[in-house]
């Protein structure tokens, strides 16, 4: 299916409104010169191969790709939420060959003119990047929030050991409440998350800006939102249902292409106690790795003064590798003109 590619831009610079690239809607038979063209993005963490199908079921998104002389040379998502008036971009890839030609930027003018043309509600777009912001992205984004990314490796095998080792095996939560002044943290169902996030401003002190970042998508507290959220795979978690200080969100395991039995796991953590920060980011661990064989890449995101804390700790008393050093993530916005 292609789309009309007459869309009216007339902010696209001539030069390259003659690029020769051809704009499509993506397809299941598109997939494999997709992955072709992503090899090595984003560190092997690509998350695409395990989502790309469901994306494409999305009605509330449309994944477009730009072409040149009939091959596929870039990918970009865009999904609207927040009630019809933010468009979220997303999984953008640029062919190694075509890098530094200015592709990306009229891949990306090209979508916002098609969300303009099929939401006219749309008022703002966000992404949410990990390199480090210069003075031209202050001058075309405004910052909504900051979070500090930990990343971490380690085999299944060898944590459920030292998990054990530490008492921490089994029955994680009974092992945390005995071993803390703390209670342990409270996993919440669908009824306990409509309640808490939705009829209630217990979680406004605790998420950043007022923000559920998940899995690097951020959203608004809304119930449209809430209903995409509540499809997924993910657990949701909180130390206190009456009075919350931290809460996260857990993806399941997912396999990753860079290598045989290689998983991602990532971990969205809101709140700025160290201590119950550690209890939930345990019971994550413990939750979603006991049962896998093979090499889990961890990807926690967090308020960044608990970066240093929470990496040592992952140093020091899990012995699991700190992959890079401190990285943030940051949602930035712009308006849609």
């Amino acid at each position: 299916m292609k789309i009309d590619t007459s869309l009216t831009m007339p902010q696209l610079p001539e030069a390259l409104s003659q690029a020769g690239l051809q704009f499509s809607v993506a397809t299941e038979e598109d997939f494999d010169e997709i992955m072709a063209m992503s090899q090595d993005i984003y560190g092997g963490l690509d998350y695409l191969p395990t989502r790309y199908t469901s994306w494409l079921q999305e009605t509330n998104r449309t994944v477009i790709l730009a072409r040149k002389q009939g091959k596929v040379i870039a990918l970009e998502s865009v999904c609207v939420i927040d009630n019809g008036e933010t468009m979220l971009v997303e999984g953008l890839r640029v062919a190694p060959q075509e890098r530094g030609k200015g592709v990306a930027g009229v891949l990306l003018r090209f979508c916002c003119e098609l969300v303009k043309s099929k939401y006219p509600e749309v008022k703002v777009s966000r992404l949410t990047r990990d390199d480090r912001l210069g003075p031209k992205d202050f001058q075309k984004y405004r910052i909504i929030t900051k979070q500090g990314i930990l990343l971490v490796r380690f085999r299944a095998e060898d944590l459920k050991l030292r998990l054990s080792e530490l008492g921490l095996g089994g029955d994680i939560q009974s092992s945390l409440s005995t071993s803390s002044s703390n209670p342990p943290p409270v996993h919440l169902d669908h009824t306990a998350i409509h309640r808490l996030y939705l009829t209630t401003d217990l979680m406004q002190g605790v998420l950043p800006n007022s923000t559920i970042i998940q899995d690097w998508q951020p959203f608004k507290l809304l119930p449209s939102n809430m209903a995409i959220l509540l499809k997924k795979d993910i657990d949701w978690m909180v130390d206190d249902v009456a009075n919350p200080s931290v809460a996260s969100l857990c993806t399941f395991p997912f396999r990753v292409p860079i290598g045989d039995d290689w998983y991602y796991l990532n971990i969205d953590m809101f709140g700025k106690d160290l201590g119950l920060a550690r209890q939930q980011f345990l019971c994550h661990l413990q939750r979603h790795t006991a049962t896998l064989k093979g090499h889990v890449m961890c990807q926690m995101f967090l308020d960044p003064p608990l970066w240093k804390p929470m990496a040592e700790f992952c140093n020091n008393t899990l012995n699991v590798e700190l992959v890079k050093e401190y990285t943030e993530q940051c949602v930035v916005e712009s308006d849609v003109v």
